[in-house]
């Protein structure tokens, strides 16, 4: 069974020797904006290409702002740091998500608490948010305390796994019964839409990642989605060192972060953000054939997009039937091959996070012991 999964997998991409897991594609003007930027001499954190960037992505999104800076978790940090996260408050995530969510939760010196999600979202399920605040937390003169630990409860941060949207509307109403503010983690979901909205904007502040193996790259980089245009405009000025415009004076008006992106990496990203579309597409496309493909394999599901979604499907994703075949199923792709991968550790399961407190993670737990990564580079575009 396995052999006529990798057999598949090779002649899906061209009968290569080696399949990786999700490279980077690039077919555009690239390399005529980069030596742009090269023959200005404005390859720093000034420049054109930074604000068609930001607004480009703005478009795309249907948000009231969009502000780059260097890195997805920078994103994540300064996300909550916008919504007002302190030293000792809570933040409700999940703990099926990649690290950068909770380091930037502890960069604040605030403290996870870990939700269960949805077997059909691979997200945060808002029934297990409900359940636990009810259990949990209580809300006194407008203000969310978990009634166990005493902190406040200041934030909820889902995220998109693997890019599928979760059920974000649901979250949000949660959020706003609990006076909590969202903040949604679509570092891997950009391309995505929910209900004909694009991830990143139901919350306060939404946190995309433009890293080496995304849908699209910039490198290395994030973006800060904001329907408050005020709030945005706000987060540009403390990304950039908080520095009070003037043609010769260096004053600064805040405690500031030198969160912001090279003009070099935004053009990259402005190249990218001109093919976005044709890339999401042509994953869509592979997606389908590895559905197709997969309904001939016994005891393995492949993950489709859930009800009302548009997925990009950044990294496809098989389940298997228990751990012991995923074990076996990594070990024998990767030694012919193809190149997969299980999901990250859980964040419970990590010694920075073992003492935080979860809701039990049933669903979250079963899943990672049957997931598997399967290759989700764009094909056949150059």
């Amino acid at each position: 069974m396995y052999s006529k999964i990798t057999d598949f997998v090779h002649q899906l991409y061209g009968n290569s020797e080696f399949v990786p897991l999700s490279v980077p594609v690039f077919c555009g003007n690239e390399k005529k904006y980069l030596e742009e930027c090269i023959d200005t001499t404005f390859v720093s954190s000034v420049g054109k290409f930074v604000d068609r960037f930001e607004e480009m992505m703005a478009e795309y999104t249907g948000a009231a702002r969009a502000v780059v800076c260097v890195s997805g978790t920078n994103a994540l940090h300064m996300s909550m740091l916008l919504v007002g996260v302190e030293r000792e408050d809570e933040v409700l995530t999940q703990a099926l998500t990649f690290i950068a969510t909770c380091n930037a939760i502890s960069y604040i010196g605030a403290h996870p608490v870990f939700i269960d999600v949805d077997r059909e979202t691979l997200g945060m399920s808002p029934d297990a948010l409900s359940d636990w605040l009810t259990e949990n937390a209580e809300v006194k003169d407008g203000v969310c305390f978990n009634k166990y630990t005493g902190r406040r409860i200041k934030a909820c941060v889902p995220m998109h796994t693997f890019g599928h949207p979760v059920r974000i509307d649901e979250i949000a109403e949660i959020c706003r019964k609990w006076s909590i503010e969202l903040v949604e983690d679509a570092a891997e979901s950009i391309g995505s839409f929910y209900k004909g909205k694009h991830t990143g904007t139901f919350g306060k502040v939404g946190a995309i990642s433009f890293n080496g193996n995304k849908t699209i790259t910039t490198g290395g980089g994030g973006m800060l989605l904001f329907q408050d245009e005020e709030l945005g405009k706000f987060a540009k000025h403390i990304t950039t060192q908080a520095k009070v415009p003037h043609r010769w004076e260096f004053v600064h008006d805040h405690i500031g972060y030198n969160y912001r992106m090279p003009n070099i990496n935004a053009a990259l990203g402005c190249a990218q953000m001109e093919n976005l579309e044709k890339f999401v597409l042509n994953k869509r496309e592979t997606s389908a054939r590895y559905a197709e493909f997969f309904k001939t394999v016994p005891d393995v599901e492949f993950f489709t997009e859930p009800e009302n979604c548009r997925s990009n499907y950044w990294l496809n994703a098989i389940i298997l039937k228990d751990r012991k075949a995923q074990q076996e199923f990594l070990q024998f792709s990767n030694d012919n091959g193809v190149m997969t991968r299980p999901v990250w550790e859980l964040m419970n399961r990590l010694p920075m996070f073992k003492d935080c407190q979860t809701d039990g993670l049933k669903n979250t737990e079963w899943l990672a012991d049957r997931i598997v990564n399967i290759p989700s580079s764009v094909r056949g575009i150059k």
